[in-house]
């Protein structure tokens, strides 16, 4: 009698569904012979498209030799790069030390700690800016190891030798547009160079935020901050989303299609609407990062 394998926790990151949006392009625009594809990343065992970096970022240290299970890691985030983290460090016998606005979703607090993470609170006034000033202080004060989202390319190699194939694969080579939210910048800088290659004809479309917007996932840095990972020739435009039309269309997907998704995927999925007002028989693919039961303590979907 055989011995039966079984995958681990960790050979199911990735490979995650890409599934056809039936309802919010409406007739107009799909009579036009586009074509909506949504890649559910909250399919991830940690519930978002940072379970794939999380894991890369650790697997590969480890391999360098720069870190073993027993020490401590530190990271500033914004929620799920935390979220995943926690879940990897679980998963490999690591201490997390995680370091977060205050202002940041009670789920996303909540989810860190069920990992056995510890929190370390920053004031809202600081933003990620200065989170990330404090995880670079704590290391060099030897509080243990900074991954560092922000400039390790270990987070955008990942999407090039994961997501990038994936949506190849799985469009049959046919994709002609992908929209990504920009946060850290990992998912769009690693999957637009695997698309690239593919075919250079491939649009990269960047979602940011409108001025005064605040939407989780979605940022524009200041100069000083911007992740050094970002390969700015990787995309080759920018639109801007603003909050009330990011959270509408949250609350569309929802609806309209039955995908709970979080708020950045539904500014993406808005940028990816207002290009297909625009094309004709386009492929667009935009990420759906995480599932919407993260934001339900923040008012965005009806009580």
């Amino acid at each position: 009698m055989s011995e039966k394998t079984y995958p681990s926790l960790e050979d199911v990151i990735g490979n995650t569904p890409l599934v056809r949006l039936q309802r919010v392009l409406g007739s107009d625009l799909a009579s036009r012979g586009n074509v909506l594809l949504a890649k559910l990343e909250g399919n991830n065992p940690a519930g978002s498209v940072k379970d794939r970096p999380a894991i890369s970022m650790i697997r590969r240290a480890e391999e360098r030799g720069e870190i073993k299970p027993g020490d401590t890691l530190i990271e500033a985030t914004s929620g799920n790069t935390g979220i995943a983290l926690a879940m990897a460090a679980a998963m490999r016998g690591y201490r997390m030390l995680l370091i977060m606005p205050e202002d940041l979703s009670i789920e996303r607090a909540q989810t860190m700690k069920a990992f056995g993470a510890e929190l370390i609170l920053t004031p809202r006034s600081g933003g990620m800016e200065y989170a990330r000033d404090l995880a670079e202080q704590m290391q060099r004060d030897g509080k243990g190891r900074v991954l560092d989202q922000f400039g390790n390319e270990d987070n955008p190699r990942i999407h090039y030798e994961t997501t990038g194939p994936e949506i190849w694969r799985d469009t049959g080579g046919e994709i002609t547009h992908f929209v990504s939210a920009m946060g850290t910048t990992g998912t769009i800088t690693g999957t637009s160079r695997f698309l690239k290659e593919q075919n250079a004809g491939i649009r990269i479309v960047g979602a940011q935020p409108a001025e005064g917007s605040r939407i989780p996932g979605i940022r524009k840095w200041p100069e000083a901050y911007m992740p050094r990972i970002y390969k700015p020739e990787t995309v080759d435009e920018l639109v801007l989303v603003s909050q009330s039309d990011a959270e509408e269309m949250a609350r569309r997907l929802a609806r309209e299609e039955g995908l709970f998704a979080g708020i950045s995927a539904a500014g993406a999925c808005w940028v990816a609407l207002q290009l297909a007002r625009t094309l004709e028989n386009a492929t667009i693919v935009f990420i759906v990062c995480d599932r919407g039961d993260r934001y339900l303590s923040t008012g965005v979907f009806p009580a």
